[in-house]
């Protein structure tokens, strides 16, 4: 190795620099997409469970009246 060959310059650290983050920029869109995904998937979720427990409890707490006429 010559000396100059190992020398790290400050654009070799820019470069890398912008580099990684290019990397890590594309892994965080292709996660965000997908936890959007599940974070909109469970709210639906959440939403439908409750739902349904309040027409079961509505049920039956309900009371039967009966009208007539006289």
């Amino acid at each position: 190795m010559s000396p100059e060959s190992s020398t790290i310059t400050r654009a070799d650290i820019e470069a890398r620099f912008r580099e990684l983050n290019g990397e890590v920029a594309t892994e965080v869109e292709s996660a965000r997409s997908k936890l959007l995904a599940v974070g909109i998937a469970s709210a639906v979720v959440v939403v439908v469970i409750a739902y349904m427990a309040g027409r079961r409890r509505g049920r039956s707490r309900s009371a039967v009246v009966e009208v007539r006429r006289i």
